[in-house]
């Protein structure tokens, strides 16, 4: 590669002329600049990021914290992968790289310990995107409390310097149960996400808001949680299918538990959406591939990850501003799990407790 040395010898200048020409520095003349950028174009010159970073004091590289949950491959659920994806056009339309932090192993040069604060002063990046990262894990506090700008992706860190990106998860999940309630359901069970977690209680608080809004009861034995995955989602869904009085309607709070929903009432001869009507949240590629289709709230993930790299980047621009707090809107997106219409029987039977 091109070096600026080289550059300085081939121009006849010294290297500062050089830096301060590539920095477009007024104290250089038109035609030495010109000299000077026309030969680096020919010579497909590129600055050093190590030098840029000395001079600028930023090395243009956001760390991105990942946790995917216990027994889980990294990536595994398609909502981190969109959101990867959206995050990584809006790093690179402003100049960003991403970094993926490594999983803390034992030996890693880093005295095994685990620590996100450590590792982002390693590499020296901007600032970090974290998701997936338990609420109380004591290491984020202390990197929320570092100063180091921050965005969670589905959580609020609560730093000083820390924003969060998340969906409308209250109203999408009550944009669902309506759904059903406008089907004539009035049995509607749900299978939570964890409620350690900011997307599965605002879903579950979203579900009990707008059973209460609607006169609907909500039964404890209707309610039991997940980890967002189809396993889950399965066992759940057995286990509600062989109540006394089984739910007419659920609502998973995941396209994947959602899923395993589906497999689950299919093993029982429950029929979709006769018996069983289903509604996940995410709308990931698979919902509209499965037999049948999966009515589902769409979430834009991509569009959360743009969101969330503008976000981290005015913060590292702007100081002094404020953390950004931002909701993207959801959709639901009506197909064959939910059914038409619910029996004129199901619409007239009570739910249990109801006169």
């Amino acid at each position: 590669m091109t070096t600026i040395q080289e550059l300085a010898a081939k121009t006849g200048v010294s290297v500062a002329t050089v830096s301060r020409a590539l920095n477009g520095s007024p104290e250089v003349s038109a035609v030495t600049r010109k000299r000077i950028l026309d030969l680096a174009r020919d010579l497909d010159y590129t600055p050093s990021a190590a030098a840029r970073t000395l001079v600028s004091r930023r090395s243009h590289v956001v760390g991105v914290i990942l946790e995917t949950g216990a027994g889980h491959p990294d990536l595994l659920h398609p909502f981190f992968q969109q959101v990867l994806v959206g995050l990584k056009h809006g790093a690179g339309a402003l100049g960003y790289d991403l970094l993926l932090f490594a999983s803390e192993h034992p030996g890693n040069g880093f005295g095994g310990t685990h620590s996100y604060l450590r590792r982002a002063g390693h590499h020296g990046v901007d600032g970090a995107v974290v998701m997936g990262v338990e609420p109380d894990d004591e290491e984020l506090s202390k990197l929320t409390a570092s100063g180091l700008p921050c965005v969670g992706i589905d959580a609020d860190l609560g730093g000083i310097r820390s924003g969060f990106v998340m969906s409308e998860n209250r109203e999408g999940a009550a944009s669902a149960v309506r759904h059903l309630q406008e089907l004539g359901h009035r049995r509607i069970a749900t299978i939570a996400g964890p409620t350690s977690t900011r997307p599965g209680a605002d879903r579950l608080a979203g579900y009990l808001e707008e059973l209460e809004r609607l006169g609907l009861p909500a039964r404890d034995d209707y309610v039991l949680e997940g980890d967002f995955y189809d396993e889950t989602g399965h066992a759940a869904t057995r286990r509600l299918l062989e109540l006394a009085e089984p739910p007419t309607a659920l609502f998973a709070a995941s396209d994947l538990m959602a899923a395993g929903a589906l497999r689950a009432a299919h093993e029982l001869g429950i029929a979709v959406p006769g018996d069983l009507a289903i509604v996940g949240f995410d709308d990931i590629a698979l919902a509209a591939l499965i037999q049948p289709s999966l009515t589902t709230v769409r979430q834009n993930m991509q569009a959360i990850g743009e969101a969330a790299a503008k976000a981290l980047s005015r913060m590292i621009d702007e100081p002094t501003s404020a953390p950004d707090r931002l909701y993207v809107p959801t959709d639901l997106v009506v197909r064959a799990s939910s059914g038409a219409r619910a029996s004129r029987e199901r619409m007239l039977a009570p739910a249990k407790g109801v006169e």
